[in-house]
């Protein structure tokens, strides 16, 4: 079974969160991605952040881990991850990367991840093992209502 790995990045303040703008699917996501081969969840979140960011973080902790909802999931660890240097740059997987205000999301802010974003922002001590609430072929088949290119492009890429 293939895992990833998500990482929310907060300001020290905790009042914004890095999200960049996928190359492949125009919208905007929490850094993360696949785990390579003897690589662990850990090395792989630090990796994948600054790789998609230009961010040097550190785990803070690890939020949840999410078991596959549907098929086209992915068993994933999220992170919560502190900027410890680097600065924010796009590369070939996120032409923008930003901070945005937690009052202030995109539009384009796909499930999963403001459920990942309000999971880490309930800020628990321990790491929660859970189903993704609201990734779900209901939720897919809506999406493809009010976003069919979009939904159509994350299917086919």
């Amino acid at each position: 079974m293939e895992s990833s790995v998500g990482a929310v990045i907060f300001n020290e303040s905790r009042t914004k969160v890095v999200l960049m703008l996928r190359s492949d699917v125009p919208v905007w996501v929490h850094p993360g991605g696949a785990i390579d081969a003897g690589e662990s969840p850990e090395e792989a979140c630090i990796r994948e952040a600054y790789e998609e960011t230009g961010l040097q973080v550190e785990i803070v902790h690890k939020v949840a881990e999410y078991q596959r909802s549907i098929r086209i999931t992915r068993h994933t660890h999220l992170f919560e991850c502190r900027i410890v240097g680097g600065e924010l740059r796009p590369s070939p997987e996120s032409p923008k990367v930003a901070f945005f205000s937690l009052d202030a999301l995109p539009y384009l802010f796909p499930p999963p991840h403001p459920e990942w974003l309000e999971d880490t922002l309930e800020n628990k001590s321990e790491t929660v093992v859970k189903p993704l609430k609201s990734v779900t072929y209901l939720a897919l088949l809506k999406r493809l209502f009010t976003h069919p290119h979009l939904v159509l492009r994350f299917l086919l890429r």
